[in-house]
């Protein structure tokens, strides 16, 4: 599958890059990530397109071969809540789509196996970034 190029602003890549090196990711992820990060394309916070997934977005996604949808807030470790559909961004599907912009396909090993998830919607949140 091609690698799509991220579109990051740095606090997002510094939070990549960091979990990279700390993470207990596969292989495959690792590699995966170290690439994407690799070819990132960094803004500032202002010029990030509006469909692109980043800390604070809502997002909904969908599992290509089963058909499951799936809609959650990324947010930072300390705001993570499964009640509020609110996942840490080091969360292995948060880390697997962060960047990526509506309608592109991300491959990432799960851990119940390799997963492609399409991106169908993106509404980036009024919350002040941190």
């Amino acid at each position: 599958m091609k690698i799509e190029k991220l579109m990051l602003i740095q606090r997002e890549l510094d939070f990549l890059t960091k979990h990279l090196k700390a993470s207990n990711l596969s292989d495959y992820n690792k590699q995966r990530l170290l690439l994407e990060l690799e070819t990132a394309t960094v803004v500032k916070e202002d010029e990030l397109p509006a469909d692109a997934v980043s800390i604070d977005s809502e997002v909904e996604i969908r599992e290509v071969e089963g058909g499951q949808k799936y809609t959650f807030q990324i947010v930072v470790p300390s705001e993570a809540n499964s009640q509020q559909k609110k996942i840490s961004v080091f969360a292995p599907i948060a880390i697997a789509i962060l960047g990526y912009r509506v309608g592109s396909k991300v491959q990432w090993e799960m851990p119940n196996g390799m997963k492609t998830f399409e991106i169908l919607k993106v509404r980036q949140n009024l919350k002040s970034m941190i």
